[in-house]
């Protein structure tokens, strides 16, 4: 089999499944199951279609980290549910989906797929350092815009996009970036950065779009060249260079947030799909069991099978 890396961005997909699975799945003692149902769905439908021969499930271990907030004060504030004073914010997530997170973590380990975080870090940064460091190709499986920048036809490096459901899964590459939004991947994180985006608190630079944004970039290649040209009075309207000089502070610190990181020092154990052994398959059973999920478990243990 040729081999291939998969990323997870693990919290797009649980929040999925959990939305799109209904909520009467439950376990023998009442705890709902949809998340953890769908998402071992989701995660064999990803393994039979793309076939993968590594997978890391990637972890928000800090999904809104401090030095983010620092930079950017607005960050991702409308989804903060509690403050807490030197360690990571709770995030408001539904008390249905919040109890399957553990037994997420614990059928994932069953079936050896690795979960790998970083402190102070999002699942981006663990996705932006794995894609970056692989010796292989990358599959990126994610429903975030953001993790774009990452796409290189030159290494090989895609993004699955699930934005319109797991039947409708999209695969992007350099041409598709350009096609949908007129910049390269490499100019994707600028772009985002001028456009912002309100599902993360970055409020963008007032009054310039995704259009103008695009058309930005493709004029002055980076954000480095568009300020200078600004600062320059050349190579745009006066109205587009007052916005772009009124945006300097936001653009001094906002690259900064939207860029993943890519060299975080990861720890990741021996990330290959196997079958499961005799003993692992005893652990998953009796997982599935008390969790009733027997359908979902066999269709997953039945494609790392078939690898």
């Amino acid at each position: 089999m040729t081999e291939r890396l998969m990323l997870l961005d693990s919290a797009s997909l649980y929040f999925r499944a959990f939305y799109g699975v209904p909520d009467t799945v439950r376990a023998p003692d009442g705890t709902p199951v949809n998340a953890v149902r769908g998402f071992l769905d989701i995660i064999t439908r990803l393994v039979s279609t793309y076939r993968p021969s590594h997978l890391v499930a990637c972890w928000d271990d800090d999904w809104r980290p401090q030095w983010r907030v620092d930079l950017i004060p607005t960050y991702k504030t409308h989804r903060v549910a509690e403050v807490v004073a030197g360690g990571p914010d709770v995030e408001v997530v539904p008390d249905p989906l919040e109890v399957q997170v553990p037994v997420i973590r614990e059928a994932l380990d069953t079936l050896g797929i690795r979960i790998v975080g970083a402190p102070a870090h999002e699942a981006d940064d663990v996705i932006g350092t794995l894609a970056t460091t692989a010796a292989m190709p990358v599959d990126i499986v994610t429903g975030d815009r953001d993790l774009f920048q990452l796409v290189d036809d030159g290494r090989d490096v895609r993004v699955v996009y699930t934005a319109r459901g797991m039947s409708n899964l999209e695969v992007l590459t350099d041409a598709s970036v350009v096609a949908k939004y007129g910049v390269l991947p490499s100019q994707y994180a600028d772009y985002a950065t001028l456009r912002g985006d309100s599902s993360d608190g970055l409020p963008g630079v007032a009054g310039i779009g995704e259009k103008t944004a695009a058309g930005l970039l493709a004029t002055h290649g980076d954000l480095e060249g568009i300020i200078a040209a600004a600062q320059a009075g050349e190579g745009m309207s006066a109205g587009v260079r007052s916005k772009v000089l009124a945006g300097l502070p936001y653009l001094a610190v906002a690259p900064q947030v939207v860029a993943v990181v890519r060299d975080l020092p990861l720890e990741v154990p021996d990330p290959r799909l196997r079958p499961l052994d005799d003993s692992a398959r005893a652990d998953a059973a009796a997982l599935a069991e008390r969790w009733a999920l027997t359908s979902a478990m066999t269709r997953i243990v039945d494609a790392l099978d078939a690898l």
